[in-house]
């Protein structure tokens, strides 16, 4: 027994090169797949990442694109490699190729390589480890079946299997030096990682901005004092501002996401005693003199397989979690208008504290509900504050997608203010409208309905109508003048990849907030102000955008004499 164990071991030590040679034969191929033009490897690695909300593996972004043979397909009988006799099986290995002869020797005389079921081998794709590993030991049971039998090996294989050795052992060292190299740099990174579990995102915007026109003036202005049309100056200077973000979104589970979002900005809001509109505010704008501050924090975590649970904590908006059906909501790469966006119903609830569900109802739907405090007020326990005394909105929205090409989302907002705290068209539309009952507490009533379709890849139509019944809830001198509708809507035109890659063209027309009914102490103009807009977004790298558009605001305020105001602004944008 022990004569012959001795004699296993030394004739495994004698043909382990043909292991080393296969092994080497093997990581060959693979890289001469890397090296083929435009192989089955380089088409899936073309294929883009899906993002993931934890994204914290270095391997992940690699691992979703490679499209390589499973361990379920392993298993499946269906997808058995099949072990052949001859090289003249393997369909698509012809006489021509590099290793032909390598391929015949280990599949004639030793039955090492095996094929696929359709009768290829597949030379020229990426060799994943479960594949090696089954290759190799189908080589391991011809060697020890060598071992057990009487044949041995005869003297021209032995030196065959020596010739090999000695041809490899450059390259086999090669490899050892970059797989050590490899795990020094894995062990660096795992040492100077940002986080295990956190994901840092930034983005930063530079804006040259300025408006011409005077300033709106008159009944539901800013200027009311001022008759309609009497301004005759400009009173805005260009400006260049900044806006700061840095998001931290943490992962626990890998299904489910904290986000932390810090904030620092100086662009001013066109508006006020400036341009004597909201109508005119840009929509990334907002200034706390570049200070840090924190913004959105929120917590999305599964329930169940189909209901998301959202813990906001401060100055959440809808839109963090929900879809607005709009191409051009994002404040960073889309409309330069804060009208533009998005269906001001959906504003109602902005900066807020709450919890919010995301239910999916099959393939095709999507319902979300929530309940939203704004923050300032949620964390306030004095009177007319809290989670149910200050100013919140539930909300309910709907959104059916049947087909990539089409979406349509149905929206249902309960709002409530206290007295002076009154805002139901989201700062986009002028005091009427904002607030229709002079700051006494308010409740609405919103309805609104998006719509987004798709006629090519390179054209989207898109758009909104909302409706507020608002109803006043404090002292007035009429209870039966105690009701205001107030209605809004738009048109959104969307050309991506225009004129190249990433790039978007953008069209606005629409009706900010108005006041239709409202006989409470006359806030209610005849008037009707238009809003166009146009702006073109060029991808200048991966990372970097610049935005030039501008768009006009006619009959400002709802008064016929109020001058035309157009807004102009160059708005770069930095993401990383």
């Amino acid at each position: 027994m022990n004569e012959m164990n001795s004699k296993t071991i030394s004739f495994l030590l004698r043909v382990s090169p043909v292991l080393v040679g296969m092994t080497s034969l093997i990581w060959g191929t693979a890289a001469i797949a890397q090296e083929a033009p435009q192989t089955l490897a380089e088409k899936q690695a073309e294929v883009p990442a899906v993002e993931t909300t934890k994204g914290l593996d270095v391997t992940a972004e690699s691992e979703k694109v490679a499209q390589f043979t499973s361990v379920s397909e392993l298993a499946d009988p269906t997808t058995e490699l099949s072990q052949v006799t001859s090289v003249s099986q393997l369909s698509d290995v012809q006489p021509t190729d590099w290793a032909f002869q390598a391929l015949q020797s280990l599949v004639e005389r030793y039955g090492c390589i095996a094929g696929y079921p359709d009768g290829t081998y597949r030379g020229n794709r990426a060799l994943t480890r479960y594949e090696f590993a089954a290759g190799l030991n189908a080589c391991l049971d011809q060697v020890l079946a060598l071992v057990g039998g009487d044949e041995g090996i005869d003297p021209e294989s032995l030196a065959t299997i020596r010739r090999l050795q000695e041809e490899f052992a450059a390259e086999l060292a090669t490899l050892r030096g970059r797989v050590d190299a490899l795990e020094a740099r894995t062990a660096e990174l795992e040492a100077n990682q940002f986080s295990t579990t956190t994901k840092l995102k930034g983005e930063v915007i530079f804006a040259l901005a300025d408006t011409w026109g005077a300033p709106a003036s008159g009944e539901g202005s800013a200027i009311p004092g001022i008759p309609a049309g009497d301004t005759n100056d400009d009173n805005t200077q260009t400006i260049f501002a900044d806006r700061v973000r840095l998001t931290l979104d943490t992962s626990f589970t890998g299904k489910d996401r904290l986000r932390t979002r810090l904030q620092a900005r100086n662009i001013t809001s066109f508006r006020g005693g400036l341009t004597g509109t909201n109508m005119t505010r840009l929509g990334f704008d907002g200034n706390n003199g570049n200070n840090v501050e924190l913004d959105d924090l929120y917590y999305k975590f599964p329930a169940t397989d189909n209901v998301d649970v959202i813990l906001a904590g401060n100055s959440v908006e809808p839109r963090d979690f929900i879809d607005v059906v709009s191409p051009i909501a994002s404040s960073g790469s889309g409309s330069i208008s804060r009208f533009g966006r998005l269906n001001p119903v959906l504003r109602q609830g902005d900066d807020s504290s709450g919890l919010g569900l995301n239910i999916g109802l099959g393939d095709s739907a999507t319902l979300n509900l929530a309940y939203l405090a704004e923050s300032e007020f949620a964390s306030n326990p004095a009177e007319k504050n809290g989670l149910f005394n200050g100013q919140h909105a539930a909300l309910a929205n709907l959104v059916f997608e049947p087909s990539d090409a089409f979406k349509l989302g149905l929206s249902y907002v309960r709002y409530y203010a206290p007295g002076g705290e009154v805002n139901l068209s989201g700062s986009t539309g002028d005091a009427y409208a904002s607030d229709p009952f002079d700051g006494v507490a308010t409740t609405g009533n919103s309805l609104g309905a998006q719509v987004l379709f798709g006629v090519s890849d390179k054209f989207q139509v898109g758009g909104w109508y909302g409706v507020t019944f608002a109803n006043a809830q404090g002292d007035i001198i009429d209870d039966n003048n105690d009701s205001a509708t107030i209605m809004n809507g738009a048109l959104q035109l969307a050309f991506p990849d225009l004129g190249g890659d990433g790039n978007l063209l953008g069209i606005v027309a629409g009706i900010p907030p108005k006041a239709t009914r409202n006989e409470f102490s006359g806030r209610r103009v005849g008037d009707t102000s238009y809003h166009l807009e146009g702006f073109y977004r060029i991808q200048v790298s991966d990372n970097i955008s610049v935005t030039p558009g501008a768009f006009a605001v006619f009959r400002p305020a709802y008064q016929e004499d109020n001058d035309t105001i157009v807004v102009g602004t160059i708005r770069t944008t930095f993401k990383f």
